[in-house]
Parts: structure tokens; sequence; C-alpha cells
């Protein structure tokens, strides 16, 4: 995940797990109601607050370009009332990181978690999130 996905997560308290599930979700191919493939490999999921609903929670920009990679990015977050959707700029943004992300060999996302470009987390089966 990028650093402003983790900073969210951090700052809403929120655990890993929520992004276990939304990551196995979509390796899945589950797209629920007010989710949607945005194209270019990214993909909107829903997260819902913790002991609420996925309504007012949060929402992400994942990227994903199935079958070529299992590889997921968590690239955007934001709390539903505090953002409507992307801008087509920012859509443009976060296509051009994708596409070089999930182009990326192990070597090279090793170099972006070393530079703390990225987060990686580790999903262990537990996806109470």
């Amino acid at each position: 995940m990028v650093p402003q996905v983790s900073r969210l997560m951090r700052k809403e308290r929120l655990p890993d797990a929520i992004l276990c599930r939304a990551a196995r979700d979509l390796v899945a191919g589950i797209l629920g109601a007010g989710e949607a493939d945005l194209r270019g490999g990214l993909f909107k999921k829903r997260l819902a607050r913790p002991g609420s609903g996925k309504s007012g929670g949060y929402r992400i920009i994942i990227a994903f370009r199935p079958p070529r990679t299992e590889r997921v990015l968590f690239t955007y977050a934001f709390v539903k009332n505090a953002a409507a959707t992307l801008t087509q700029q920012g859509h443009e943004a976060l296509t051009k990181a994708a596409a070089a992300f999930l182009a990326a060999d192990d070597q090279q996302v090793a170099a972006l978690r070393a530079a703390n470009d990225v987060r990686e987390i580790e999903c262990d089966g537990d996806d109470q999130g």
C-alpha cells in the first residue's frame, strides 16, 4: 500500500485485515454494490467502518490486473464523506502509477519497499475486517 493509504489506516485505527478482505474479494472477482471497475487496472472498493456498515465507511482505489498478476496495490483511500470519487486527473495519475507497479518485477518492488514508497501487508487468513 502507498503511504497515503497507510496514514489513513493508522489515523482511523483500521486493521490490515480490512485490506486483506478487499484484496481477496477483488482477486476472486467480487465487486459489490457501489464498487466498480474504473478501467486501466483500477478498482473502487468499499470498506466498512469497524462496527458499522460500508455505506458510511471508506473507499479505496486498488490497482490489480488479472490474469497477469495477483499483485494488488492499494493506491488511494478516503472517508466516504470526504470525497465522492476521483477526478479525471487523479484517475490518470493513479492509472500510470498502477501500470508501473503492476509491471514491476520482484526486485523493483523490493526496492520500493526498502524506500518506504510502498508497504507490504501480510494476509494470514484473518479477513474479519
